[in-house]
């Protein structure tokens, strides 16, 4: 592949996309960016960079276009409160929005990539590139769950998928078979700032993708924030569906558990 389209939210994922990419082969990345959301220095990842402000779909589409992309792939998240927020919507979103049955990312994202193929454009799978990243069956730290911490995370699976099935969230977080907290539009990171303050140590969190989940978009991904808050707060075990969920910067993640005496696994 020549060109690749990168449509880059927030956080590391765009960047390690385009490393990987480049490793592949990939000669030329073309980025959108959403100022706010992506982060300022994408140009280092991307040998070209369009901004366009959230909601404006139809210049998304005529800037890549423009480039002569073909395929593209969506990387790192975009702030889920904008989707309740008044935006200014450009004219192909306004239509696409009036259409949606509901404003779940699903459902949205969703409709923006079957927009997006209309024009030309198909969106691959955004872990692609990433299969060195991606969580593995079994535990993946030194340190292994206890009885109680293996217990809490076949209590927490079940709640995590359902909660998925809803798509309400990817994550949960139990302690003593008890749920503390489940996440909703807030995101992983601060689901488990909130649980923190109920629950002083020994948690467990669990991240699942959707039953159905399409991989071309919010895929689970877990980072050094996320090991970073566990290890505050003292949490046992995180559980992360293998397979699908990145783990960005995946040895220096599993290297902070480690140290924080948190036992990762896949299941």
């Amino acid at each position: 592949m020549r060109s690749l389209g990168l449509i880059a939210g927030s956080g590391g994922l765009p960047a390690a996309i385009a490393r990987e990419a480049r490793g592949r082969g990939v000669e030329r990345i073309v980025a959108v960016a959403f100022p706010g959301q992506t982060p300022a220095d994408i140009g280092r990842a991307a040998d070209e960079v369009h901004w366009v402000r959230v909601g404006q779909l139809g210049k998304l589409i005529r800037a890549l276009r423009a480039a002569g992309v073909t395929e593209a792939v969506m990387a790192g998240r975009l702030e889920p409160r904008l989707v309740i927020s008044e935006l200014r919507l450009d004219l192909r979103m306004l239509a696409l929005a009036a259409r949606v049955a509901d404003r779940r990312a699903d459902t949205v994202l969703r409709a923006i990539a079957e927009e997006m193929e209309r024009d030309g454009i198909r969106l691959l799978d955004s872990t692609l590139y990433l299969n060195a990243l991606m969580a593995r069956e079994g535990p993946m730290t030194r340190r292994r769950p206890g009885a109680a911490a293996a217990e809490d995370i076949r209590f927490g699976a079940g709640i995590a998928r359902e909660v998925a099935r809803l798509d309400i969230g990817q994550i949960v977080v139990v302690r003593k078979k008890a749920v503390v907290a489940v996440e909703a539009m807030e995101g992983t990171d601060e689901t488990i700032r909130r649980a923190a303050r109920l629950c002083p140590k020994g948690m467990v969190a669990v991240k699942v993708s959707r039953p159905r989940q399409d991989m071309r978009f919010d895929v689970p991904v877990v980072g050094g924030e996320t090991i970073g808050l566990l290890a505050e707060a003292r949490a046992a075990a995180l559980a992360l569906e293998a397979g699908r969920t990145i783990m960005l910067d995946r040895e220096a993640f599993l290297r902070r558990a480690d140290e924080a005496r948190i036992a990762v696994v896949g299941i």
